[in-house]
């Protein structure tokens, strides 16, 4: 079995803020906290069996505390955007949190990315929970959220999202980890990515979609580096109820690092990171600027909730939401 060990980190309000390192058996291993359910390192070999961190974070709590990136946060109640920042649930108007150009992005200004989470250990598995209260965001319900992280000896971060809600609502989680398979010594615009999705969600202003899922033309990633292509949602084949299939590989030839992505969502956001701006120096010591590290969202799609034909994001009292993304590395020569 996996060792997770952990020592505490800081507190905010009362609240004790930990850090946690899961670690298999040949010695490599993923860093977490508490705070935000954030990934904060993951230390993969490369072709030459050395240990390098593939994730960009911060040393310390308060580095995170300052960040407004989301960097390695857990996204909820709703990743990405609502246009508008307003939601209809059967007739009844709901107004969220604006926090992006007139629109509600991940969760609104206190999403999950600010929370101290209550944790779990349960044979290999660490757990952090929250409850989200009725008006959280603007969004109706008390929703109770538990994110499952493992590590396994395959080198693959399992991360599992679940909630259940005395009130129907919409719920949509993900992680925002930032990616750099060069282990920070350089930025990822010539990392290559492949999406295994043809198809497109079309945006207007601000990134809000359409409405319509186009062909992916242009913007299909088939082994394409990162600097040839922009910022876009894919849309997956979506099964019902969800399996747990491909999204996307994405690979750095120097290191021989490659990272396979699995989801169980309908869509993945690809986001070159043209905003990222640290306010702190990061792992490597430096500030975090754009394209150094490449986020893969995993997620619903994004304003689902104003787009009927886009699959639903509603979570009615008595269901459980369930869904799974998984991050599995290795080395090719």
């Amino acid at each position: 079995m996996n060792r997770i060990t952990q020592h505490l980190w800081g507190n905010i309000q009362n609240q004790d803020v930990y850090l946690f390192k899961i670690e298999n058996t040949s010695g490599a291993y993923v860093e977490l906290t508490n705070y935000g359910a954030t990934i904060v390192s993951i230390y993969v070999p490369d072709r030459n069996n050395e240990l390098g961190n593939v994730v960009l974070g911060f040393e310390n709590l308060e580095s995170y505390l300052a960040d407004d990136c989301y960097i390695g946060s857990t996204i909820g109640r709703f990743a990405n955007r609502i246009g508008g920042a307003r939601l209809v649930i059967d007739g009844m108007t709901y107004l969220l949190e604006d926090n992006d150009h007139g629109n509600s992005n991940h969760g609104g200004r206190n999403g999950f990315n600010t929370k101290v989470f209550d944790f779990s250990i349960d044979e290999g598995r660490l757990s952090f929970e929250t409850l989200s209260r009725d008006g959280a965001g603007g969004y109706p319900g008390n929703l109770e959220f538990k994110v499952g992280y493992q590590w396994t000896d395959n080198n693959e971060l399992l991360i599992d999202y679940s909630a259940i809600c005395d009130q129907k609502t919409v719920a949509n989680f993900t992680n925002h980890a930032y990616f750099n398979l060069a282990a920070g010594t350089e930025n990822m615009l010539d990392h290559e990515l492949t999406v295994f999705s043809d198809l497109v969600v079309a945006s207007g202003p601000n990134y809000i979609p359409t409405g319509l899922i186009v062909p992916a033309d242009d913007l299909a990633f088939k082994q394409h580096k990162i600097k040839e292509k922009l910022n876009v949602c894919y849309f997956l084949s979506p099964q019902s109820p969800p399996v747990l299939q491909p999204a996307a590989v994405l690979s750095e030839l120097n290191s021989g690092r490659m990272m396979e992505v699995f989801t169980t969502y309908p869509g993945i956001l690809v986001y070159t990171a043209d905003f990222l701006h640290s306010k702190n120096p990061g792992h490597n010591g430096k500030l975090y600027g754009p394209f150094d590290g490449l986020c893969l969202e995993c997620q619903y799609l994004p304003d689902s909730p104003n787009h009927a034909h886009f699959p639903s994001t509603v979570l009615r009292p008595g269901e459980v939401y369930a869904h799974r993304i998984v991050f599995k590395f290795s080395t090719k020569s």
